[in-house]
C-alpha cells in the first residue's frame, strides 16, 4: 500500500485541479457573457432582454471563479494534497472512456442500439449478471425508453438506420 509521501501514486493536487477547474468555468462564464450581450444582455422599454438574466449569471460564475482562482495563486499554503491517486483514475476511466465512445456511437448507430449495446456491455463487465438478466434489461430499458418519447410524447431522438428500416 502506497503511503501519502510516495510520488509514484501522486496524480495531480488539489490545488492544481482548482486552478484549472477555475480557470473552465471562467472560460464557460466569458462565452455565456459574450452570447448573452450578442442576443440583448440589456434592459430594454419592454423589460429585460433575452440575455439580460443568463449576462448576469456568467458574470457572478466569473467573478467566482476567478476567487477560486486568485485564492488558489496566492495562498501561503496550497493544498498540495493528492487529487486521485492511480487506482481511482482508472476506476474512473472504466465509466468515462465507455460513455465516451457511447456518445460517439449515438450518432452512427442511434441512441436505442448504442444504449442496447452500453447497458449489455456494462453489465456484463462491470455487473458481471449472466445473459439471462443482461439481455431483457439491455434491451428492455432502451424499448421502454423508444415508446415513451417516440409515441407517447412525441419526442424525436437519434436513430440510426434500423430505425429508418423499420419507418421511425
Amino acid at each position: 500500500m502506497a503511503t501519502e509521501t510516495d510520488k509514484s501514486e501522486h496524480t495531480v493536487s488539489i490545488r492544481t485541479m482548482d486552478v484549472v477547474v477555475a480557470l473552465l468555468f471562467m472560460a464557460l462564464a466569458v462565452l455565456v457573457m459574450v452570447d448573452s450581450w450578442r442576443v440583448g444582455a440589456r434592459w430594454a422599454s419592454d423589460g429585460p432582454q433575452a440575455g439580460y438574466f443568463p449576462f448576469y449569471v456568467g458574470l457572478i460564475m466569473f467573478i467566482a471563479s476567478a476567487g477560486t482562482l486568485v485564492t488558489n495563486i496566492v495562498t501561503k499554503t496550497p493544498n498540495l494534497a493528492n487529487f486521485v491517486d492511480r487506482e481511482q483514475f482508472g476506476s474512473v476511466l472504466k465509466v468515462l472512456v465507455p460513455t465516451i465512445v457511447y456518445v460517439v456511437a449515438i450518432n452512427f448507430i442511434g441512441i436505442y442500439v448504442a444504449s442496447i449495446i452500453f447497458i449489455a456491455f456494462f453489465m456484463w463487465w462491470l455487473g458481471k449478471y449472466k445473459l439471462q438478466i443482461i439481455l431483457p434489461v439491455a434491451v428492455g430499458v432502451p424499448l421502454v425508453l423508444f415508446v415513451m418519447f417516440e409515441i407517447w410524447f412525441l419526442v424525436p431522438l437519434p436513430k440510426g438506420p434500423i430505425e429508418a428500416a423499420l419507418g421511425y
